[in-house]
């Protein structure tokens, strides 16, 4: 095992012991074995996930058909970059990491065995152990130092990117995938609803696809701006207009081809319904805090849908990424607007859930 010298015994962490009750605390530095990796975390995102799951969402806490989810108490956060400080020999064999390389581990850690693992599908693991999540099997990258584990799927990252914005491989690999169900042909009109930084990263990507109209959807100004300056044909703020009715104004009364959600809110789903045309596909993208109820007979009797779902990365989701930030195709320079040391984490949060002053967060500890 090579290891730098120094390393604490104690770190800072920010802590989940449930709903409304994360807390900053004083924890071990992870101990990592030989087929592991233990790396000084740069900067982590704050996701609207983890900003649900803090306010209890049934989607982490149980509630209704989800079990719970979390297993606390958990260091949260899956939108990480971090700096090896030590390698076991078989990790720095299988992923050719030396010391003060920057690494990122995928937000997954799948099990190996399930059918999907055992396919290829890792990214739908049975297990569904994701950082940030389960305790000791995932402690995520709100901390000092982070371990990643010996199922972990570990990415080499360039120095040259800002840490804040390499944190940001994570939203944009949800993205890649995303946008590759999505399959946006050249004659189509697409449809990206919810600004927020996924969803600025899945208009820059759907931008490359070069749709025949490309639109945003939000209703805070400054995300419309910002999606307007990073390659939106047209914006429309859903608080003043009615974005359906204006989606159809602008396709001879059809309606979209593709509707990509993000925004995790049952209003959208709806609205993406009503603007959708007859065989068109909607995409799913989102972390609901509560339930959504809709007519199923437009999906079927109605228009024929298509309803896909997106989870998480994919295969392809990080290697693109990374690329893509590497060569400045996609630009998340803009999508950070906020940076704070762990111990203003509450300052931090209370700042993402309300989303008018700014779009990323992140924490540099």
């Amino acid at each position: 095992m090579k290891t730098i010298e120094n390393i604490p015994n104690k770190m800072k962490s920010v802590v989940c012991h449930g709903p409304k009750d994360y807390r900053l605390e004083t924890i071990p530095v992870p101990i990592i074995n030989e087929d592991e990796v233990l790396v000084k975390i740069e900067a982590c995102g704050i996701c609207a996930g983890d900003v649900k799951s803090y306010q209890g969402a049934a989607m982490f806490w149980g509630g209704g058909v989800l079990p719970p989810w979390n297993d606390a108490p958990v260091t949260p956060g899956h939108e990480f970059i971090g700096i090896v400080v030590a390698v076991g020999d078989i990790a720095r064999k299988k992923y050719g990491l030396e010391l003060g390389d920057r690494a990122v581990a995928e937000q997954i850690v799948p099990c190996g065995e399930c059918r999907f693992c055992r396919s290829g599908d890792y990214w739908m693991c049975e297990k569904q152990n994701i950082y940030g999540h389960q305790k000791n099997i995932a402690d995520g990258g709100m901390a000092e130092y982070m371990r990643y584990g010996s199922r972990s799927v570990i990415h080499k990252v360039s120095k040259t990117l800002p840490a804040a914005e390499a944190s940001m491989i994570e939203p944009l690999s949800c993205s890649v995938h995303t946008v590759a169900r999505a399959n946006i042909r050249f004659e189509d009109t697409v449809v990206v609803a919810g600004m927020g930084p996924i969803g600025l990263c899945k208009l820059q990507l759907a931008k490359l696809k070069n749709p025949k109209l490309l639109i945003a959807i939000d209703m805070k100004p400054k995300h419309l701006e910002l999606a307007r300056k990073l390659g939106a044909d047209v914006v429309i703020n859903a608080a003043e207009t009615d974005a359906a009715e204006e989606v159809k104004k602008l396709t001879d009364d059809y309606g979209c081809d593709v509707y990509i959600h993000n925004s995790g809110h049952p209003s959208g789903v709806i609205q993406g319904l009503k603007m959708i045309r007859k065989h068109g596909t909607f995409v799913e993208f989102s972390v609901f805090s509560g339930e959504t109820s809709v007519d199923w007979s437009i999906i079927g009797d109605r228009k024929e849908l298509t309803i896909l779902g997106s989870h998480i990365s994919g295969r392809e989701g990080y290697p693109v990424a990374i690329d893509f930030l590497n060569r400045g195709i996609v630009k998340v320079d803009e999508i950070v607007t906020h940076t704070y040391p762990l111990e203003s984490f509450e300052e931090a949060f209370a700042l993402a859930q309300k989303g008018e002053e700014s779009i990323k967060v992140v924490l540099v500890p």
